[in-house]
């Protein structure tokens, strides 16, 4: 993941996170309210992050610093990110 690194601004959180972080990928399947299934590596959640900005952005930094305060799985909340882009693309 230390390649998603780039796509922050240099000395961003998110920058310094995905670039110290040995985080290992994932494909998570997700179902989306309608039923259908979809497949969502982490990479494509990453590149939403990097779209986000404000008030979004910052809920996601805010929770990726409480999950590496706790040594928590990141993946566990990516998955859940998975969840938001299949519910977007159903829309």
């Amino acid at each position: 993941m230390k390649r998603f690194a780039e796509m922050f601004d240099d000395g961003s959180y998110l920058s310094r996170f995905f670039a110290e972080k040995d985080i290992p990928e994932a494909v998570f399947v997700v179902t989306d309210s309608g039923g259908v299934e979809h497949i969502i590596p982490s990479g494509c959640v990453v590149e939403a992050i990097a779209q986000t900005e404000g008030d979004e952005r910052s809920k996601i930094e805010i929770t990726l610093r409480h999950i590496d305060y706790y040594n928590g799985d990141v993946n566990h909340f990516f998955k859940h990110l998975a969840g938001a882009l299949a519910e977007r693309v159903t829309l």
